[in-house]
């Protein structure tokens, strides 16, 4: 029997408008799809014949445990199958794909990779700021909150760089961070968090690097979230408004546009 395959594809953020024809394409013809727990359900709609099976992973819960996931990748593709791993935003970003690449390498199964749009990206259009305002920084620096080890990653040495902080998985220590960025930062250094970016979910606070964690908590925002920091995100129309507010995304009950409030 012939080798399968293993397609890693990217599903964005949420909206299934921002998926790639390509990602599109893959679906179309896998047959087995392994669903992340952050991947928008109604994606399974572009795999008709594929069997899906959910292997989320998600902090503080119970999670489908990694070793698990690259065995049944291998297992179906060894069957001939073309296996697509469905994983959020961009699969190169924080989302362990360098583990699941060298699991089917070692097992000789080919794969190919499918990029899509990463949640800090969505979170910055959803606040209408580039990253990389030319007028207040020189470039974006993508960082997980919390290492493998379970430490934390040098914020100091981050904050000193001067660039747009885009930081993943960090909500469970928002108010320590923000305090440890704030002995080489201004306080009023323009932040933002914004959470289930890029969905109809998404709701969003802004202010600066000294209330940014207050007012989170005050407008329930949690995980998945991506928190920003940098001179840039301060050209949000948000922040113009008022250094303390906060703005939510669609309600799909109501089936109404939002109104941005002001805490």
């Amino acid at each position: 029997m012939a080798m399968g395959k293993v397609t890693l594809v990217s599903a964005g953020p949420g909206d299934l408008e921002l998926l790639t024809l390509k990602a599109a394409r893959a679906l179309a013809s896998a047959d087995v799809v392994l669903l992340d727990d952050l991947v928008n359900p109604e994606i399974v709609t572009l795999a008709p014949q594929a069997r899906v099976i959910r292997v989320g992973k998600r902090g503080g819960c119970r999670s489908t445990p990694q070793a698990f996931i690259e065995r049944l990748m291998q297992r179906y593709a060894r069957r001939g199958l073309h296996v697509v791993r469905v994983k959020g935003g961009d699969a190169l970003l924080f989302g362990r794909a360098g583990e699941e690449l060298a699991a089917l390498h070692s097992a000789g199964v080919t794969v190919e990779i499918v990029n899509g749009i990463s949640s800090a990206f969505a979170a910055a259009a959803g606040l209408g700021v580039s990253l990389t305002h030319r007028d207040h920084c020189q470039g974006v620096i993508f960082v997980t909150a919390h290492l493998r080890d379970h430490s934390e990653p040098d914020w100091t040495v981050l904050a000193a760089t001067g660039m747009t902080l885009a930081i993943y998985m960090g909500m469970s220590r928002i108010a320590s961070l923000c305090a440890t960025l704030a002995a080489t930062l201004a306080s009023d250094t323009p932040a933002a968090v914004v959470q289930w970016a890029g969905s109809t979910k998404e709701r969003r606070a802004t202010g600066t690097l000294g209330t940014i964690a207050a007012l989170a908590q005050a407008a329930g925002l949690g995980s998945p979230a991506i928190i920003l920091v940098g001179k840039a995100i301060g050209e949000a129309a948000s922040f113009s408004l008022s250094h303390a507010s906060f703005g939510v995304g669609y309600d799909e009950d109501a089936g109404q546009t939002p109104q941005r409030l002001i805490a």
